[in-house]
């Protein structure tokens, strides 16, 4: 099974990449991967980075994606990232993985299974699959499909697979290179100041005066904007770019 998982993800791959003037803006893209849900019966496509230990919310991980707005809204409203099953499953493991938004959400111990099946029912979203990926600079993230159909076969998990790296690599070096110009508020800049001088954000919330939410939520909007995963690439990053002393 293991070999012709793998012979199917390198004969997919080489028939879908397009070499990297094909895919020129985040635009290009977008619409290979729309052409790609499509070709699978599925209705909308997710890019992320796989958010951090300390990630408040769920949007400010996404790179792409043809998900309502609304149902990332709500997703972050209700706080449903705090032990989601599928988040927790991306930070441990890099292998692919379907999903059932009913039974997975099952084994949710916040009491919000069924608000968070209903969500992705409600937009159409669920069944589907991650398929975690990261670049040659170790940053990790996700690639996912979702749908009403019944689940992916092997072979299809096997080729959706495969262009899981390619689409993250590609988004994070477009990305990169429209953000050499970053621009940070104030209040970023002084939690990552902190944050290199190696306090928590619990001593940060109390050297600051705000909450611990809010530290976080300043820290995790920092790291967005300078395309890293976690607080400690995202002071790297803010040091090279001459935005921290």
């Amino acid at each position: 099974m293991a070999d012709r998982f793998h012979t199917a993800s390198a004969q997919f791959r080489h028939r879908w990449d397009p070499g990297p003037a094909a895919l020129g803006s985040q635009e290009d893209v977008a619409e290979t991967l729309d052409g790609l849900a499509k070709h699978y019966g599925l209705r909308g496509y997710l890019l992320i980075n796989v958010p951090s230990e300390t990630s408040t919310d769920f949007s400010s991980n996404v790179l792409l994606t043809s998900w309502p707005d609304e149902m990332l809204k709500t997703y972050d409203h209700a706080g449903l990232i705090f032990g989601s099953p599928v988040v927790e499953r991306l930070r441990q493991s890099t292998n692919p993985f379907t999903y059932d938004a009913e039974r997975t959400n099952r084994r949710r111990a916040d009491g919000k299974a069924t608000i968070a099946a209903n969500l992705f029912e409600r937009h159409g979203l669920s069944r589907g699959a991650y398929f975690p990926a990261h670049n040659s600079a170790g940053l990790r993230g996700a690639l996912a499909f979702g749908g009403t159909r019944e689940a992916l076969n092997p072979r299809e998990m096997a080729e959706l697979n495969a262009v899981a790296n390619l689409i993250f690599t590609e988004v994070i070096e477009l990305r990169a290179g429209r953000r050499q110009n970053v621009s940070l508020s104030r209040r970023e800049i002084e939690c990552l100041s902190w944050a290199s001088a190696g306090k928590t954000s619990v001593e940060m919330s109390e050297i600051l005066g705000l909450s611990e939410y809010t530290v976080n939520h300043y820290l995790n909007r920092a790291t967005r904007k300078l395309d890293a995963v976690n607080r400690v690439q995202a002071v790297a990053k803010a040091i090279r770019a001459g935005l921290l002393n």
